[in-house]
């Protein structure tokens, strides 16, 4: 049966949001779901640029999955997944995949989902974050959370990268924190169970969740989200705005771009990583420029020119070891941080 557009008598709608180490206890929720589940259920996982989730899934336990499609109808106790490159939206007992501006560094990301389902179906969404690094899923189950919905997150000792969660935790009443094990019956449960009062949504997440649709938007809107930050989006380098969330501080450019602070930081990190790479590249290039020329000019028995191009040479050495030690200095620090899975590369497309 598809899903009506006005209020329902119980928590029909459920949306999961997972990154790094969310595969496994995807499988095991979906896994302990029941046949008949009278509710729907949305995921958005971080992908690459080919995923085999619904497959997956549809193998992992008795609700059919599928990959969501655009315009598309859904039904009840079947489960859709976000492809790759796309946001998943609902409206009006539909889908809609966007290719929207990246938030959190991901498309599809989750935050765009949570709070579509929010802005359509109030009380009656459940969200629910699993195992992931940085904080993607944090402010979508805020909306959630703002217009009547319910929060559940996998424990933070449960997971394998517990980030995504233990921000939800500090940022979100979060009405249930159990393990993987525990949150297919839990859902099930709280499926069946009648919503409460759905209130109105706040007015930012009206405005972002017509910026993942890719409505309308212009700086007039922008401002609006809230007051113009000294920063510069890492995606497309225009001005940031900061948005206060409660007490989380988000960004968000005008292209459309968003991020949690935390967000910020990495992609910044990524930057300054590309950025030093390329200057190491540069001056062992020069380095080895110089060094030929050098040796050039001494068969042609001209030594003091051989002499500078070799002093050049060496300079451009000492510039590349300098470089080097940064880079390997960072690797040092960032050597314990490098957990993913088969379904976890994010979509470096750009906008």
């Amino acid at each position: 049966m598809a899903r009506s557009k006005g209020p329902t008598n119980n928590h029909d709608i459920i949306v999961i949001g997972a990154s790094a180490g969310g595969i496994e206890p995807l499988k095991r929720i979906v896994a302990d779901l029941p046949a008949g589940l009278p509710a729907a259920v949305f995921v958005v996982v971080h992908v690459g640029e080919i995923s085999y989730l619904p497959d997956i899934l549809d193998r992992a336990g008795r609700l059919e999955a599928q990959p969501a499609g655009n315009g598309a109808a859904f039904r009840m106790g079947c489960i859709y997944v976000a492809p790759p490159r796309f946001h998943l939206l609902l409206h009006d007992g539909h889908m809609m995949l966007r290719r929207g501006p990246r938030e959190n560094l991901a498309r599809p990301a989750i935050d765009p989902l949570f709070r579509s389902a929010a802005l359509s179906y109030g009380a009656s969404v459940i969200g629910v974050l699993l195992s992931g690094s940085l904080s993607d899923g944090t402010a979508g189950l805020r909306a959630v959370k703002a217009v009547g919905g319910l929060a559940v997150v996998q424990h933070p000792k449960d997971t394998l990268v517990p980030s995504m969660v233990e921000s939800a935790l500090n940022y979100v009443e979060v009405d249930h924190c159990v393990p993987a094990a525990e949150v297919g019956g839990l859902l099930a449960k709280l499926a069946a169970e009648p919503p409460g009062e759905t209130f109105a949504a706040p007015p930012v997440v009206r405005l972002e969740a017509a910026i993942a649709a890719q409505q309308h938007s212009t700086m007039k809107d922008a401002d609006r989200l809230g007051k113009l930050s000294v920063f510069t989006c890492p995606e497309c380098h225009g001005p940031l705005w900061e948005i206060e969330d409660g007490d989380m501080l988000r960004y968000r450019c005008h292209t459309g771009h968003a991020f949690t602070a935390d967000a910020v930081i990495e992609a910044q990190a990524v930057e300054a990583d590309e950025i030093l790479w390329a200057l190491l590249r540069s001056h062992q290039q020069r380095a080895e420029f110089a060094r030929r020329m050098a040796e050039r000019e001494k068969t042609r028995r001209r030594s003091e020119l051989a002499n500078q191009l070799g002093q050049r040479a060496q300079e451009y050495e000492a510039d590349a070891a300098v470089i080097e030690r940064i880079l390997e200095s960072r690797l040092a620090r960032l050597g314990g941080n490098g957990a993913g899975g088969e379904e976890e590369k994010h979509d470096k497309s750009g906008a």
